[in-house]
């Protein structure tokens, strides 16, 4: 069985001691949760002060975007190096990423071969846009950023790779995928994309998350699905009651 990931991304919120404070409230509440992996990531900025908060915890840091390359004149980037004593995952490709500032699926592919290379467990986001989802374009597309971004790899990194399927029409609107929808492209074009590069047992293998408005109160109907194996969480993961409850509901599911 995969193991379920509740995975926050606080995206560019919380100042460093907001962040540890947040970070402290998390640790206190759902650190002896064995069956569900905790992940938090925070901005660039708080990851040192978050990360000593939650040394000698079970929950883990990750970072919200890196560059593919190990050093150089990139100014105002962060390469996996300096992350890999500090993180143990980091977000890919998010779809914010490649909106506002146009990262692509190739961009995509280097960073996550980079994060792989470094120790890195990427979490890699795959998505369509509202417009695409209404042509009836969500499977081709989706299964088509998958493809390219796991261009490179091995069937057997798969168990090291996080895919996160997340509707660009779900993020931040409160209009959440139906749980059956978003099972439908987990398995049905995700894993499908997947299985078609690298077999059966890399399908089985690899953890997707579903994305998109995720809550407290949905949750659960997510999770119990078979297809979806956790969820990158955005606004909900900021409020220390709403990430704890998303993972005691989704610790109990997996009893």
């Amino acid at each position: 069985m995969r193991k379920p990931m509740m995975a926050g991304n606080w995206k560019m919120n919380k100042t460093i001691n907001e962040a540890v404070a947040l970070a402290r409230a998390i640790r206190e509440q759902v650190n002896d949760v064995n069956n569900v992996d905790r992940v938090i990531c925070p901005p660039f900025i708080d990851i040192p002060m978050v990360s000593a908060e939650l040394m000698g915890s079970n929950i883990a840091v990750g970072a919200q975007n890196m560059h593919w390359a190990e050093s150089g004149a990139y100014t105002g980037e962060i390469s996996a190096a300096m992350l890999k004593n500090l993180a143990t995952y980091v977000i890919i490709g998010h779809s914010e990423r490649r909106q506002y500032f146009a990262e692509t699926d190739e961009t995509v592919n280097k960073k996550a071969h980079a994060a792989l290379a470094a120790g890195l467990t990427p979490i890699i986001c795959v998505g369509e846009s509202l417009e695409q989802n209404e042509r009836g374009e969500t499977q081709e597309f989706v299964s088509g950023q998958v493809k390219a971004a796991l261009s490179g790899f091995t069937a057997v990194q798969m168990a090291e790779i996080v895919i996160a399927y997340e509707p660009i029409w779900a993020i931040g609107t409160g209009r959440a995928a139906t749980a059956e929808q978003a099972n439908d492209i987990c398995g049905g074009v995700v894993r499908k994309a997947v299985n078609e590069l690298f077999g059966d047992e890399a399908a089985a293998t690899i953890r997707i998350l579903y994305g998109g408005s995720t809550n407290e109160k949905n949750i659960g109907e997510i999770m119990a699905k078979p297809d979806i194996d956790g969820a990158l969480i955005g606004g909900a993961s900021l409020k220390a009651e709403s990430y704890v409850a998303m993972v005691k509901t989704t610790s109990e599911l997996y009893c």
